[in-house]
């Protein structure tokens, strides 16, 4: 194998021809179904919802915009309304305060963390009541980076039935926003689930993405291992880092075991 430098390391090139096959694949895949995407106002999810508004029209897609009024940021909401009327799309808001306060109350949640899961999970059941109720698919939002990362909830944003960007990386999904016409405001926004004041991925990762990308392409596609990365100019502590978080969060990429 002849090895790169970290300077001559790059992502496949995200293009028109990418959106087309990705919105074709989604329309196949969801069969005249309705798609509900659950938007935030963060470059993932208007992606997605750009994605299913070309794949199946904006009449066939529901928007639904689920705020804990104190912890997500006044600006994305408004970013979401925003992207989703400039779509077209058909869209909900319910704030999930009294749902979240009811599971703290019950449960005596202090910690921010397990809160923090306890919001994604009941984001993940009100998506699904509306695809239930419409016989619908409940679309991803997540990307190949997150997953590799380990960096969504179990059974919260990660409970969907399909995710159209789950192949590209963090920075390819921003230029496929660009392409599909999502306001540079959302696609250059730095990543955020909003689960707590002032969380920020990249801060609680400990990694820009633009370097955990290389990485994880690296490992997982060019077969490169670990010390081949840090040969190539990546810091050590930064490339296990990467490979400390894929092998602990193994077990949310993978479906329960079945026991015989």
């Amino acid at each position: 194998m002849t090895h790169k430098s970290v300077v001559e390391l790059r992502l496949p090139e995200v293009d028109l021809v990418t959106a087309d096959r990705l919105s074709a694949k989604l329309r196949d895949y969801a069969g005249g179904k309705k798609l509900i995407v659950g938007v935030s106002g963060g470059v993932d999810s208007a992606t997605t919802l750009a994605l299913c508004v070309k794949a199946v029209g904006s009449e066939n897609v529901l928007g639904l915009i689920m705020p804990d009024t104190r912890t997500t940021p006044q600006e994305d909401v408004k970013d979401a309304e925003e992207l989703l009327t400039l779509l077209k799309v058909k869209h909900e808001k319910h704030t999930i305060d009294s749902i979240v306060d009811a599971y703290r109350s019950e449960l005596s949640v202090l910690d921010a963390k397990l809160l923090g899961n306890i919001k994604a999970r009941v984001r993940m059941t009100i998506l699904y009541y509306y695809a239930n109720k419409l016989g619908g698919l409940v679309v991803g939002t997540g990307d190949r980076s997150e997953l590799l990362l380990g960096y969504f909830t179990k059974y919260g944003d990660g409970g969907v039935d399909i995710l159209p960007l789950g192949s590209l990386y963090k920075t390819q999904v921003r230029r496929l926003g660009a392409l599909l016409g999502v306001p540079s405001k959302i696609v250059n926004k730095p990543s955020s689930p909003a689960l707590w004041a002032g969380q920020t991925a990249e801060g609680e990762l400990g990694i820009k993405y633009e370097v955990a990308d290389l990485i994880l392409y690296g490992l997982t596609e060019l077969g490169y291992r670990a010390s081949d990365l840090v040969g190539l100019g990546f810091g050590a502590e930064i490339v296990y880092r990467v490979t400390d978080l894929m092998e602990k969060s193994t077990h949310k990429r993978l479906l329960p075991p079945i026991l015989s």
